[in-house]
């Protein structure tokens, strides 16, 4: 029964030779419209057809959805189009991806209904609307809300720096702090670039580039030439902030896998007061020195249940970028796995060792 959106679901059940099957109908409301549920060219049908496969069929005839299975995925079939519908409901328009993520969410243990996640508003801004795509990104938003200081560790892709400014562009339109200052430690990315030309600013540009491309997706491009004179936002490499105490602000540090134990340490004790700090990065894409220890990994273990600082962490299921990010990121994360033991092995035997990533 799809009490939110006042569809009716009645359900017939028999048994055959595979199995207990059971048939679900859903009727949907005449007010809800059945192209924007099922998408242009049934591509969200599709999509669902495709996630449950041949065990599963699905017919519709004007507003009926016929749905014959197994009893547990009928079931999930019909939960998912009560989503489908909350979504369009508060106006989130539905995406085969969208419909994927609502899928996984139901599948997984925490109970989490999308039409939650997925409409919360962090920020809407030049008329398009920043929301969390997945449960570990809601999570990571609220995460924010609660505390002081909050680490987004995670792969590629899952939206850590994006949300993170996004919180960031919303509480200075809030009040809540008086300027944001964005910064990441100006590491090249296994590359030497060599000496490169022009002032200062415009030789550490280019390690800030992805926070200005991020910000220009938030504010007014116009505005921000303005907000930076005025010091409203501040975009520096990490070494600016040696000897600062940040009262009132938002500070993001992006890119901190690339920190040192006392970078980290010298940037954390910034804080100043009314303030709040997110911290972002990826342990598995360090570009230190070889045998130099990342701050970001040593620091999960020194504030380990430290109050009001959290940790969270995302993984490939909250890739937002094409889906081969998702493939790439697990496929490394399995030869990472395998290399494991065998360097452990080849330490035993006392034969050379490698020296891993920090």
């Amino acid at each position: 029964m799809v009490e939110s959106t006042h569809a009716r679901a009645t359900r017939t059940g028999r048994d055959d030779r595979t199995g207990s099957r059971s048939q679900i109908k859903i009727v949907v409301p005449d007010d809800h419209s059945m192209v924007s549920l099922l998408g242009s060219r049934d591509e969200l049908l599709h999509a669902i057809e495709h996630a449950f496969g041949a065990d599963i069929d699905i017919h519709v005839r004007g507003n009926e959805i016929t749905v014959t299975g197994p009893g547990s995925e009928t079931d999930l079939v019909s939960r998912l189009f009560t989503e489908m519908l909350e979504l369009l409901k508060g106006g989130t328009q539905l995406t085969p991806d969208a419909v994927e993520r609502s899928l996984a969410m139901l599948r997984g243990e925490g109970g989490a209904r999308p039409a939650e996640v997925l409409t919360l508003d962090v920020l809407s801004s030049r008329g398009r609307t920043i929301r969390p795509k997945t449960l570990n990104q809601r999570r990571y938003v609220d995460a924010i809300d609660k505390h002081t200081v909050v680490f987004g560790i995670g792969p590629a892709g899952t939206g850590k720096t994006y949300l993170a400014m996004a919180k960031a562009v919303r509480a200075l339109q809030d009040k809540q702090v008086n300027r944001i200052i964005l910064t990441r430690p100006a590491v090249e990315a296994g590359e030497r670039l060599g000496f490169l030309p022009g002032t200062l600013y415009e030789k550490i540009d280019p390690y800030l580039r992805p926070l200005y491309d991020a910000l220009h997706d938030m504010v007014d491009p116009d505005s921000i030439p303005r907000l930076m004179a005025a010091g409203t936002i501040e975009v520096a490499p990490l070494a600016y902030m040696r000897g600062r105490t940040l009262n009132d602000s938002f500070i993001i540090l992006d890119e901190a896998q690339n920190t040192s134990p006392e970078q980290m340490k010298m940037f954390l004790t910034r804080l100043g007061f009314g303030s709040k700090v997110v911290v972002t990065g990826d342990v598995t894409q360090v570009d230190l020195p070889n045998g130099q220890l990342s701050g970001l990994r040593v620091v999960q273990e020194i504030l380990d249940g430290v109050e009001d600082i959290h940790f969270c962490r995302l993984d490939s299921r909250d890739v937002v970028r094409h889906k081969l990010v998702t493939e790439i990121v697990d496929a490394y994360t399995r030869f990472d796995e395998k290399q494991v033991p065998q360097l452990k092995q080849g330490a035993a035997r006392g034969g050379p060792r490698k020296r891993g990533r920090q």
